[in-house]
């Protein structure tokens, strides 16, 4: 279990680093009123922007071995503390001081997870679900992300929709995607050990390599859309959230239920979901024009 919470910081960080360089990446794309299947392939001329794709496949490695060690719903909490990371970029990045209540955010967050962990003790399951369950899941999860297309993009409704309103459905969106896909992670490390036959010959690759292209794009698009301060939100909270109600589902992971137990997971994301909100509201993220004129600066002519 050591191993796993080691790798999932370590995870934490790359994905993180991948955040931070994929917007400024993507930050001077034009915007889209639609879903842009070309958007990959623009941002992919950006050294930046494939900066941050280098430490989303870091990240992703430490992902897959920590899952390897440890149960989906221990890993993924700790991937919240993205958030973290993320306002320590922006603190280094941007002039701004770091206000009282930053810290505060900060501190409530991580006191949030590491409550969560002491009193939910995810531990159990098994290394397979069936797949009924695995179709029952992924059919859940692709509609979800239809209906955040739908909202993000209009159809009909809201054509004239704000960049931080779609950035933060997008991010929603993606965090649900992000989740599913570390519980195919979770099936597909259980064949590491396996071989190659029975790693390509077992569908979870498969279904990964679509789903982690997918998300690609979803990510991208959130990036691209509006603030980070907007997008964050959803990918630091729902991805974590989702992973743990499939790890319950599909493979059979447990929370200590003791009343006491509840009480304190209650608490733990009251303060969790309260320093997330806060912290991706800070003065360091918001202002990210300022982190923008500093990122460029530092890593001169990335952007262009």
């Amino acid at each position: 279990m050591d191993k796993a919470i080691v790798l999932a910081l370590a995870a934490s960080v790359c994905t993180a680093t991948s955040s931070v360089c994929q917007r400024l990446g993507a930050r001077s794309t034009s915007e889209t009123t639609g879903l842009d299947f070309w958007l990959v392939f623009r941002l992919a001329r950006r050294p930046i922007w494939l900066l941050g794709i280098a430490s989303m496949i870091l990240g992703f490695v430490f992902q897959l071995t920590a899952l390897h060690y440890g149960a989906l719903a221990l890993v993924q909490p700790i991937l919240a503390l993205e958030l973290l990371f993320v306002f320590g970029y922006m603190a280094v990045l941007g002039s701004r001081g770091v206000k009282p209540r930053d810290w505060l955010a900060a501190a409530a967050m991580s006191s949030g997870l590491a409550l969560f962990l002491f009193a939910a003790s995810p531990s159990g399951g098994r290394s397979h679900a069936p797949a009924s369950m695995w179709l029952l899941a992924g059919f859940v999860t692709l509609a979800v992300v239809l209906v955040g297309l739908a909202l993000a993009f209009g159809l009909g409704r809201r054509p004239s929709a704000s960049p931080s309103y779609r950035a933060a459905i997008l991010g929603a969106s993606t965090g649900v995607a992000w989740g599913f896909v570390a519980a195919v992670i979770k099936e597909f490390s259980s064949h590491l050990g396996d071989g190659a036959a029975a790693i390509f010959t077992n569908w979870s690759v498969y279904v990964l390599i679509g789903a982690g292209a997918a998300s690609l794009l979803l990510a991208s698009h959130a990036l691209a859309a509006g603030p980070l301060a907007a997008s964050q939100p959803g990918f630091t909270i729902l991805d974590p959230l989702a992973a743990s109600l499939l790890g319950l589902f599909l493979f059979g992971e447990h929370f200590q239920a003791a009343t006491a137990d509840l009480a304190l997971e209650a608490l733990a994301l009251a303060l969790l979901v309260s320093g997330v909100t806060a912290l991706s509201h800070s003065h360091l993220i918001v202002g990210e024009d300022e982190m923008q004129r500093a990122g460029e600066a530092s890593w001169s002519g990335a952007g262009a």
